[in-house]
């Protein structure tokens, strides 16, 4: 039996690329700039907010 898997895949190929040292800062870079721009577009979402239900005066207690 040999171990020979043939040609890697195109996942394992790529991981392989973006793990040496030029295209490692690259990636590492877009990854940070990644994360900024999906939690600042998070943090610019308004939420829909229900209306407050209205406020009852309190009324007198009855004896």
């Amino acid at each position: 039996m040999d171990n020979d898997t043939g040609q890697p895949n195109s996942i394992r190929r790529l991981v392989r690329w973006a793990i040496t040292p030029p295209q490692s800062y690259g990636v590492y870079l877009a990854g940070i700039i990644l994360v900024y721009v999906l939690s600042f577009y998070a943090g610019t979402m308004k939420p829909n907010h229900t209306p407050a239900p209205p406020v009852t005066a309190p009324s007198a207690p009855h004896s």
